[in-house]
């Protein structure tokens, strides 16, 4: 069975998405953001279960979607270890979500 590490960058993607959601529920946002990683508690025993994002596929990215997020990792090499990298929302353009904020 693997680990499933969240990145600061995914990290911080759940804060936004909390932080947006609370504005109208607090409630309703916290129970968002706790069914958002239990979409991903599969990773830990099916990590190849989630598509290889069509936009990256040459970067060995994968993705499952949950409701109208795109929950990105990778799979660390040599190990069933996943790395969530970003948590970005479908509406968005998956490069410019990726590699924004590197800075920040």
């Amino acid at each position: 069975m693997g680990k499933i590490k969240w990145t600061e960058k995914a990290s911080h993607n759940l804060q936004a998405i909390h932080d947006y959601i609370a504005r109208d529920s607090k409630t309703y946002a916290a129970r968002f953001i706790k069914s958002l990683i239990g979409a991903t508690m599969k990773l830990e025993t099916m990590p190849r279960c989630g598509r290889i994002v069509p936009e990256l596929e040459n970067h060995g990215l994968r993705e499952v979607i949950y409701r109208n997020y795109r929950i990105v990792y990778r799979i660390i090499e040599g190990s069933q270890n996943v790395e969530i990298l970003a948590v970005v929302h479908g509406a968005r353009e998956i490069k410019t979500a990726l590699y924004q904020d590197r800075e920040r």
